[in-house]
Formats: structure tokens, C-alpha cells, sequence
């Protein structure tokens, strides 16, 4: 990037390559067709992640361990079915290696995320925001969505560095403080994810899949009054699917359904929601909640800028 960035401008920040596309895939598309500026800041690589095709099973941290560098080639092919052009690995591709699920001898890595100083790894997401300057930042809860270690210390990351970017005294050779309007988690309502898996079910006999996901396995569940935002990328549906599809290391994805390597079926949300965790929440739609990012910000919040002033 040089100069001109649009007015309005997103950041969002993920633990692994394909989370950003089964979270806000929608949400980026729509974002991206509408002239806004997405950045994607990935914080590692997903070495430890199983592999489900078996013409790569090779790749295994177990046995190669080559799956870091490919799972990035998919980042890329799924990034350019979004439309994102602007996508980054937080400090350098291979900083963080993945540390794998909760409890895992992986955890006590030093290279691994979980193991990251916060400060130190807030610092490169400061220089990402000081740089693009967005309004608005979209991370996961406190407790990750679903309680990974890289998702835990990617909200704590993002939190930590939205903070520290808007502090003068901070690093000034980030560059100019800046400071985020509003920054969201990733949810998913309880009301539709009763519903999905309920369609599902009724549905599972049509796909390859041998089971439904448990509400329980939904990342992020909340009540419906605990969502702000929905954003209704619907339109944008078969680029989701297809940048889901770009995973195929760690996705299977058969018309609106997906699975993981546990090969449990779940629903592909293309209304996508989100909670406020800082700012001002902005006019709500017939539904009660917002239906944009960035709703209500003023214009002099969403103004262009020089890339890096």
C-alpha cells in the first residue's frame, strides 16, 4: 500500500488461517464489493491443525510438519476469493507458531502464541493500526469463542493493542496515535444456532457428513440480546463458501454446511454477528440491532488517509 486508503476501514484479527473466513468471510466480501478497506492480520500459521485430506496427511506437525507454509498458500486463494487485499501474519509470517488445543504439551512451546509477551506481540498489531488507521477492530470474546489458547491471546492481543494504539506515549515510531471507535467479537445467536442445527439434522442424510455439531461445539454462542450487529452478507455467499473451500486442509464444505476433521456438521452463517466490546453502539434497524460495522460513526471518523500518516 502508498496513499489513499478508503474512508471506511476494518480490521480483523485470527488466530489461524480459515478462521477469518468462517467467522466474517460474508462480512469481508460485502465490505471489500463495497469499497471499504479490509486488513487481515492472521497470528499464526495453524501448524498444530489436523489435516483432513490424506493425500497431505504428510504435512503433519506429526510427520513433515510442513502444514504451516501450506495453510498459508490456502490463506491466500481464500483471500482472494473474499477480495482482501490487504492481509499480514501478526509480526512476520512464522513469529507465532500455532500451540494447539488448550492443555496440549504444544502449549508450553516459547515459540507458541500462548507463550507470546502481550505487550511485545500488541506492539506489531500496533504498527498494523497506526498504519491503516481502521474504525472499526473485530476480534473474538474473552474466552476465544470456544476456549483455544490462539484465540484467547488474539482477543487479549487485540484488546491490549487497540489500547496501546491510542497512546501517544507508546512506541511513537509506530507512527501517530490512533484510537479505534469500535471493536467487536465474532457470535453467534442462540435462536439461530438452534435453529441451523435443526435444519441440519433434517438435512443430514443429503451430505457426506455422519453427524450434527452440538450447539455446545458452536463457537461464540450467545443470547440474542447480548448481539449488537448483524451483518447480512448473503449476497456475498458463494465467495464465503468459496474461500471455506480454499481450507481444504482443515474444511469440508457441501452446499450451506461445513465440518472440521471431526467431521461434525455445522452450519455456514452468511448473516454474520457480532458483539460491541468498546464504543459507542450506533442506530439499530427494524431488528433491534445495528446492521452495519459502522454504524454511527461520523463522518470526520471515516475520513481517507495517507497509508502510514
Amino acid at each position: 500500500m502508498t496513499k489513499g486508503l478508503p474512508a471506511r476501514r476494518v480490521l480483523f484479527v485470527h488466530a489461524h488461517p480459515d478462521d477469518e473466513s468462517i467467522n466474517n468471510g460474508a462480512t469481508m466480501a460485502r465490505y471489500v464489493a463495497e469499497g471499504a478497506h479490509v486488513t487481515v492480520v492472521t497470528c499464526t500459521l495453524g501448524e498444530e491443525g489436523e489435516v483432513i485430506p490424506a493425500e497431505l496427511a504428510h504435512l503433519a506437525p506429526d510427520r513433515e510438519d510442513r502444514l504451516g507454509p501450506y495453510r498459508a498458500g490456502e490463506l491466500a486463494a481464500a483471500m482472494a476469493e473474499l477480495g482482501v487485499t490487504d492481509n499480514r501474519f501478526l509480526g512476520g509470517q512464522g513469529r507465532y507458531r500455532d500451540s494447539g488445543m488448550m492443555g496440549l504439551a504444544t502449549n508450553d512451546r516459547p515459540e507458541c502464541f500462548w507463550q507470546a509477551d502481550l505487550d511485545e506481540a500488541a506492539a506489531h498489531l500496533v504498527a498494523v493500526v497506526r498504519e491503516v488507521r481502521p474504525q472499526v477492530l473485530v476480534v473474538y470474546d474473552a474466552n476465544g469463542g470456544y476456549g483455544h489458547p490462539d484465540h484467547v491471546q488474539a482477543h487479549r492481543v487485540g484488546v491490549r493493542a487497540a489500547e496501546l494504539a491510542a497512546d501517544p506515549a507508546f512506541r511513537p515510531d509506530l507512527g501517530p496515535a490512533h484510537r479505534i471507535a469500535k471493536t467487536y467479537a465474532n457470535c453467534i445467536p442462540l435462536g439461530a444456532a438452534r435453529r441451523g442445527v435443526a435444519e441440519l439434522a433434517g438435512a443430514l442424510a443429503r451430505t457426506p457428513f455422519p453427524a450434527v455439531a452440538e450447539i455446545a461445539e458452536l463457537p461464540g454462542v450467545v443470547p440474542e440480546e447480548q448481539v449488537d450487529c448483524v451483518v447480512d452478507g448473503t449476497a456475498h455467499a458463494e465467495r464465503k463458501a468459496a474461500a471455506m473451500r480454499a481450507h481444504a486442509t482443515q474444511i469440508t464444505v457441501d452446499g450451506p454446511y461445513f465440518a472440521l476433521s471431526n467431521d461434525r456438521a455445522q452450519p455456514i452463517w452468511y448473516r454474520e454477528c457480532y458483539r460491541l466490546l468498546a464504543g459507542t453502539r450506533g442506530p439499530v434497524g427494524p431488528a433491534g440491532h445495528e446492521e452495519d460495522l459502522f454504524a454511527g460513526l461520523t463522518p470526520e471518523a471515516a475520513q481517507p488517509v495517507e497509508a502510514g500518516r
